[in-house]
């Protein structure tokens, strides 16, 4: 039985009760955990704890929605909610479904979850593309945003997120799909990858370079960002990569995608 979330600090509880549109909520859901909370917009910080459940196996629509309403209603959150899908969503409906149940594909999101929620407004996005928003605003330097720049999230998959000139986002652009050599990328280079085969940070960082270089020629870009949870432990792997292009941690990890999900919510971003 899972133990009883926390009480909201009253610093959650004046962010939710205020109506200040300088807070927002996202949630963001992966493959092994869906995670929301409520996020400062002015700074990219969360405001207090996150809320994290399993998540559910299968994940199906039904039961991923039932968890991101349970995540919602602790909280007591009824205006814009953004949420997260490691899939493509585009045209409203969901199209993709590598790193989540199959049912996803030719779903509705938001009456999805419209019968879970109820909020003033919502953006369902692809989980990549929602960190890059994050890390564009509140993680990376104006002068690291010009040209295109990569960002990678290395976990149950690669997810990526593609910047152009200044953060402009190419949504969906699924990276960790693309054949390099005799396999998709995400099956030699993601964070569980590395687990399945019990690989030394150095022989993954070989198989990560090697994607890495895939996407240098395909895309000339200016530089890598590269996040997950993994990425706590850059220490330890990046100096082992061997491409061209500079490569720096993701600065915001793992509230990346909650805190690019309430950005998608606050600025009506409907993919």
């Amino acid at each position: 039985m899972s133990q009883a979330p926390a009480p909201l600090s009253p610093e959650q509880r004046q962010a939710v009760d205020s109506g200040d549109p300088r807070f927002g909520f996202g949630v963001d859901v992966g493959g092994s955990g869906v995670k929301g909370a409520i996020v400062d917009l002015s700074t990219g910080t969360l405001v207090g704890d996150r809320l994290k459940i399993k998540t559910p196996q299968p994940s199906t629509p039904t039961a991923v929605a039932e968890t991101v309403g349970e995540i919602v209603a602790h909280f007591g959150w009824t205006a814009k909610i953004g949420i997260t899908v490691p899939a493509v969503v585009a045209g409203g409906v969901v199209r993709t479904a590598s790193n989540i149940d199959g049912g996803w594909i030719g779903t509705d999101p938001y009456e999805l979850f419209g019968g879970q929620v109820t909020a003033t407004g919502m953006s369902v996005l692809n989980d990549a593309d929602a960190a890059g928003l994050a890390e564009a605003r509140f993680g990376l330097e104006a002068d690291q945003l010009d040209g295109v720049v990569i960002l990678l999230t290395l976990g149950t998959g690669i997810g990526s997120a593609i910047l152009l000139d200044g953060g402009h986002l190419l949504p969906n652009t699924e990276l960790g799909h693309l054949q390099v050599g005799d396999s998709i990328a995400e099956h030699q280079a993601s964070a569980r990858a590395k687990e399945d085969h019990d690989w030394s940070y150095e022989k993954w960082a070989g198989k990560l370079s090697r994607v890495l270089a895939e996407y240098e020629k395909l895309f000339s870009p200016r530089l890598f960002v590269l996040g997950g949870g993994i990425s706590r432990k850059s220490d330890k792997w990046l100096s082992l990569l061997s491409v061209d292009t500079p490569a720096v941690p993701a600065t915001l990890r793992n509230t990346a995608g909650i805190v690019g999900a309430a950005m998608a919510a606050e600025a009506g971003l409907r993919p």
